[in-house]
């Protein structure tokens, strides 16, 4: 019961991401065919909130659930590295119309078919946790 607010948090996630539509496959073809700014509205919204956030827990020196200070670290300027993994996260999302949130919230909607996605995505994490003392890093 010590994590209920947690669990609490991620089902009102997947209730505002359902009724916001940024788990429709649909909503997700028309972002990346340009038709619509539905998802990039969707998206600049999280955007904004993630700096006003960073902004306001740097400032107030903000402690996590564990009392200890939240501190942010500067990104190395190997900016290939994040164009790459970005343009495989990028197309994994154009091609199953989900990133890994609305994957879950899929599930739980009854789409079975939001299982093997998933079951890829796990795949796929455990065979980079494989391979990844061999990449350029």
């Amino acid at each position: 019961m010590k994590f209920i607010k947690f669990i609490l948090a991620g089902t009102l996630f997947g209730i505002i991401m359902t009724k916001s539509e940024a788990v429709s496959w649909y909503r997700i073809q028309e972002m990346f065919r340009f038709q619509s700014f539905h998802m990039y509205g969707i998206i600049g919204t999280a955007v904004l909130l993630g700096i006003t956030a960073v902004y306001l827990i740097k400032k107030f020196r903000v402690r996590d659930i564990g009392g200890n200070l939240i501190l942010f670290h500067d990104k190395d300027k190997a900016y290939r590295k994040y164009l790459i993994g970005g343009t495989i996260f990028g197309l994994g999302w154009a091609l199953t119309g989900a990133c890994p949130g609305p994957m879950f919230v899929n599930l739980g909607s009854g789409y079975a078919g939001m299982a093997l996605v998933i079951l890829g995505a796990l795949l796929g994490t455990y065979l980079y946790g494989l391979v990844k003392s061999k990449l350029p890093h």
